[in-house]
């Protein structure tokens, strides 16, 4: 549908955003949901521990799951804004129960969209002319909507090709702000009680990062340095980045290339289109490309800048056609340290594909993550942790990591002090594990690193005369804008 003739009532559109963005409403909503979701579970677990049989647990079980995942869905869908990147980051099928993962997995780019008519009024605000004069076309209907924007697929004048223009919803960064401050304080009160995690230093990360996405103009510098930099290490580049068009890029509108593609999510779909067998030899030959090109992308980025596309959920993923640079994380020095991060973290990479509890437990320690113990075999238990919160291989057997449960490292070692600059890295590797439990492949994402942290360190000097394994190039995919 065409849209330069568009029409819109601005104080129309101005009442109901400042209706739907009061910041007391919010909250309110929030906690009152927050707490029945999560007295719900105190209560069920109080029921659940007088039954005895097994089979009858898990049926409860999986009822109650059920029941909080249409209330997870309903709070996230309702609220928006920031609630959209938490239904992201706990809906993945490692780290959720399945019903969860069933209802939070379509909020990954289908978002309540923004209406056409204030989207109008954002594009000619930045751009200082009218959509007429810019765009022959404007599809009305965005391509798909996310937490901070929308996209719409266009035409320039005068051009052939289509292009995808990336819009913030208006009003969305105080939004988001309250959403965060709640979701601090929550984390606070849950690390006290139930998890002993330091939830409170990542959501202080996550309120850093979102406000970095906020700058349009950032995302295109970063853009442009990840194309340029997996172009110049690499014959064939693992991903595709678009080509942003400079002219065309302000704090919230960003215009850069269409590239069509499949998404990820919707890859068994398009296999069955095609005839294709998707638990077949064929497509688990072509998963693993895809897990393999992902995964040699981040581990260039990580360990040789620090500098990396760090929102990798299913929505931002595009098979064979499109791609998108994202959220963008810088890694740091933690405090106390006197080289890079990414140097230390190639250290836990090596343990990790070494299964070397020792020098998993030193290199937590040079990165700053404080721990307490209270089991014996502490530096095994180190490893099981490390490997649940920094690789993406489960263990024979198990379909679901379940970190929480009270058998888990996290139970037996508290995380006391996490550095803010590792949520990041420990984001990406969580996202990376969800997509490969969904595709039903189960590798390792640090045995994959270790020749690039070998490299890392080498150049570093802490490694000397390593036999660094050649870095194979399966194929290409794209991020999506």
């Amino acid at each position: 549908m065409n849209a330069l003739a568009f029409g819109y009532d601005f104080k129309e559109i101005q009442d109901k955003v400042s209706l739907h963005l009061r910041p007391w409403h919010r909250s309110f909503q929030f906690w009152v949901r927050a707490a029945d979701i999560y007295t719900g579970y105190k209560v069920f677990q109080l029921r659940v521990s007088l039954v005895k049989y097994p089979q009858k647990k898990q049926a409860m079980w999986d009822k109650q799951h059920e029941l909080a995942a249409d209330k997870i869905y309903a709070m996230c869908y309702d609220l928006g804004g920031f609630f959209l990147k938490i239904a992201q980051i706990i809906g993945k099928p490692d780290l959720a129960p399945a019903a969860w993962v069933k209802r939070l997995v379509t909020l990954c780019d289908q978002a309540p969209a923004t209406p056409f008519d204030a989207v109008q009024l954002v594009l000619e605000e930045e751009f200082g002319r009218s959509i007429s004069e810019i765009f022959e076309n404007f599809d009305v209907n965005p391509l798909g909507s996310a937490s901070i924007t929308q996209i719409h697929r266009a035409r320039l004048r005068g051009d052939k090709n289509d292009v995808v223009v990336k819009v913030q919803h208006p009003g969305i960064q105080d939004l988001m702000m309250t959403d965060i401050r709640n979701l601090q304080a929550f984390a606070l009160y849950i690390q006290k009680t139930d998890i002993k995690f330091d939830l409170f230093s990542v959501t202080k990360e996550m309120e850093k990062q979102i406000g970095y996405e906020f700058d349009f103009l950032r995302e295109a510098n970063a853009m442009e340095r990840i194309r340029r930099f997996l172009y110049e290490n690499n014959k064939k580049t693992p991903v595709l980045v678009p080509r942003v068009l400079r002219g065309l890029a302000t704090r919230r509108v960003l215009v850069m290339d269409y590239i069509d593609g499949v998404p990820i999510l919707n890859l068994g779909d398009e296999m069955d289109k095609r005839g294709i067998n998707p638990g077949g030899k064929m497509a688990t030959s072509a998963k693993q490309n895809i897990l393999k090109s992902l995964t040699l992308a981040y581990g260039q980025m990580i360990l040789k800048t620090g500098f990396f596309h760090a929102d990798p959920h299913p929505g931002n993923i595009l098979i064979c056609k499109g791609s998108e640079s994202g959220c963008i994380a810088r890694l740091r020095a933690s405090e106390g340290s006197t080289r890079p991060v990414e140097v230390g973290f190639a250290d836990l990479v090596l343990a990790m594909a070494d299964s070397n509890p020792v020098k998993a437990t030193e290199s937590y320690r040079e990165l700053g993550i404080d721990t307490v113990s209270n089991c014996k075999n502490e530096q095994q238990e180190m490893l099981r942790l490390a490997q649940t919160m920094f690789d993406t291989k489960l263990p024979p057997g198990v379909v679901m990591l379940q970190p929480f449960s009270e058998d888990a490292s996290i139970k037996k070692i508290g995380v006391q002090s996490f550095p803010e600059e590792l949520f990041s890295v420990l984001r990406t590797v969580h996202l990376l594990r969800g997509l490969s439990v969904g595709l039903g492949i189960n590798y390792s994402c640090a045995e994959q690193w270790r020749p690039i942290a070998e490299e890392a360190l080498y150049n570093a000097g802490r490694l000397k005369g390593a036999n660094r394994t050649k870095v194979s190039n399966p194929g290409r995919f794209f991020w999506r804008y």
